[in-house]
């Protein structure tokens, strides 16, 4: 099993309590501050992160459809793909002190429009700049980021891409990668424009649904990788905890099989994963579940290591017989369908 980080350590929710595990890293979300806070972990193996491009055709780094930002008379509100990349990079932290920086804005999940601060702050970059300046040891997961409201013409699609390609040709050399994306005829046209690199079909696995049928069950989803030769797909864990069965079927179907969501920052659910023979996870407890993933390939203490006084951090980890993980595969599907 293989560890990413999520938009590097970790994604950033507006309005987290300080105390919140999760929500709460020092790192701003998707830069370089992030990514190399992440590299220098060895049992991570990628960091994921949202890619766009701007109008004036620049891959950026950056996961929502809009930034936001205050100015006189109150917040500005400005589709990311309708910026110059100039004007993308004015908003937060500068390189140059000398520039007057936009400052950032967030719309938390129930609506409000809050500060969007980090304990360590970074300015926004470009996937050129990462690839530069991150170590080239640590793969990338390159999501490729469309919104969900808007019905792409097949030559908004190819310009973005192609736009993605020219900067991955040109500044990838060795580094392991891989893309990914929640638009089913994305995936398939990156499949189509190269071949250097697999393609991997985001799904929230029936978690959500949408207008298009292809986004809303894990069943479909394989369907989709098989029909456009995908390589495999990332799924909401809570689809894969919903439909276990989906981990056999990806595997007779040579499908790598990835995992995110807020379940993942669980060691026992993400433990739970690597016995099902899920390939990897992407997590924002970054340390915490890189170190936990570490040692499940430990060996298993017996009871004479034990009582011998040996200490070995793999210890908490005990392995399952077929029976009792059986019995929570058919437990788990039934917990998260209650109401919290």
């Amino acid at each position: 099993m293989v560890v990413g980080g999520h938009r590097g350590m970790g994604m950033n929710a507006v309005g987290a309590p300080p105390e919140a595990r999760v929500g709460a890293v020092r790192e701003r979300e998707n830069t370089l501050l992030s990514f190399g806070r992440a590299a220098a972990h060895a049992a991570v193996a990628f960091v994921e992160f949202d890619v766009q491009v701007t109008k004036d055709g620049c891959p950026i780094i950056f996961h929502d459809d809009f930034i936001l930002t205050q100015e006189i008379g109150g917040v500005n509100e400005k589709r990311v793909t309708d910026l110059l990349l100039e004007e993308f990079l004015s908003y937060g932290p500068q390189k140059n002190s000398r520039k007057i920086s936009k400052p950032l804005l967030r719309r938390n999940k129930d609506g409000r429009i809050l500060n969007w601060s980090a304990k360590e702050d970074d300015s926004l970059c470009t996937l050129q700049e990462v690839f530069e300046h991150v170590s080239p040891r640590l793969g990338f997961n390159i999501e490729l980021k469309f919104d969900d409201d808007i019905i792409y013409e097949r030559s908004q699609l190819d310009r973005a891409l192609q736009a993605v390609l020219q900067v991955v040709f040109q500044y990838a050399s060795n580094r392991p990668i891989f893309f990914s994306t929640f638009h089913p005829d994305a995936a398939r046209i990156m499949r189509k424009l190269q071949s250097s690199y697999p393609v991997l079909f985001l799904t929230e696995g029936g978690t959500a649904q949408y207008n298009d049928s292809r986004r809303n069950s894990l069943d479909e989803a394989i369907r989709v990788c098989l029909e456009y030769d995908l390589h495999g797909l990332v799924s909401e864990v809570r689809g894969v905890f919903r439909s276990p069965s989906a981990v056999l079927r990806a595997k007779e179907s040579n499908l790598a099989l990835l995992t995110y969501g807020q379940l993942n920052n669980v060691w026992e659910a993400v433990y739970i994963q690597y016995l099902m023979g899920v390939n990897g996870v992407i997590v924002d407890l970054v340390e915490e579940i890189s170190n936990a993933v570490s040692d499940f390939s430990k060996p298993v203490l017996n009871q004479s290591m034990l009582g011998s006084g040996v200490n070995l951090v793999g210890a908490k980890h005990q392995a399952f017989s077929e029976q009792q993980l059986g019995f929570l595969l058919r437990l788990i599907p039934e917990l998260i369908q209650q109401p919290h």
